[in-house]
């Protein structure tokens, strides 16, 4: 049987891992990284696969990493890619999912943060783009907008977040509406340069450009 996302989902080790590391990261003031984040990150990866032309099986690799990618924040944000790709070894080989798929998910996981990350295969660069587009309100956990800081600003800022594929034009646009009374547009490259540059390396790697689109306006 072929290990799925929705096996992977009714892992009890695995909703504690992503339950415990999304309250870690609020004890320390981080956005949101939970279910939300896991669920919506999962079906952008495979969107992106699928709109691509991959087959179905590597479209649902990509979706089990992008639930699993943000996992091993339950040990430390620091390096918390090396750590998830660990825990996720075991809990993939666990569960029975052969080697070599286990390698891809690993891998992407691995490599999804902007610090040291690379798409080295199209499993992570669908990882990639998606994690680095889910920017939105939503994932502000700061009660206080008095106390709000860049990141905070930024994210509560972007009212509509959509990743558009389009398989014919090789194209993946990230679609921003952003509202600038409360954070400038040039506060979102600050913050965020980057990740775009890392989504165009893994944009590269799927054979797609990619683009930035923020309040109807071309930016990359």
């Amino acid at each position: 049987m072929s290990i799925t996302v929705k096996n992977v989902k009714a892992d009890p080790e695995v909703r504690i891992y992503i339950q415990r590391g999304h309250e870690h990261l609020g004890a320390v003031g981080f956005t949101e990284h939970g279910f939300r984040h896991a669920n919506l990150v999962s079906d952008i990866a495979r969107n992106i696969m699928l709109r691509l032309g991959h087959d179905d099986r590597a479209a649902e690799l990509a979706a089990i990493a992008g639930y699993l990618h943000d996992m091993g924040n339950v040990v430390s944000r620091y390096a918390h890619g090396q750590s998830g790709a660990i825990l996720a070894w075991h809990i993939l080989r666990r569960l029975g999912m052969p080697p070599a798929e286990v390698a891809e998910v690993i891998a992407a996981i691995g490599n999804h943060e902007e610090e040291y990350g690379q798409p080295v295969n199209d499993v992570a660069a669908a990882l990639i783009l998606a994690d680095k587009s889910d920017v939105h309100r939503s994932r502000v956990r700061n009660p206080e907008k008095s106390s709000f800081d860049i990141h905070d600003r930024v994210n509560y800022a972007v009212e509509r977040s959509f990743v558009r594929v389009d398989g014919e034009a090789r194209l993946v646009c990230l679609e921003l509406t952003i509202d600038t009374k409360i954070s400038p547009v040039m506060d979102y490259f600050e913050i965020f340069l980057s990740r775009m540059v890392m989504c165009r390396r893994a944009a590269k790697r799927l054979k797609a450009l990619f683009s930035l689109v923020i309040n109807d306006v071309k930016l990359l």
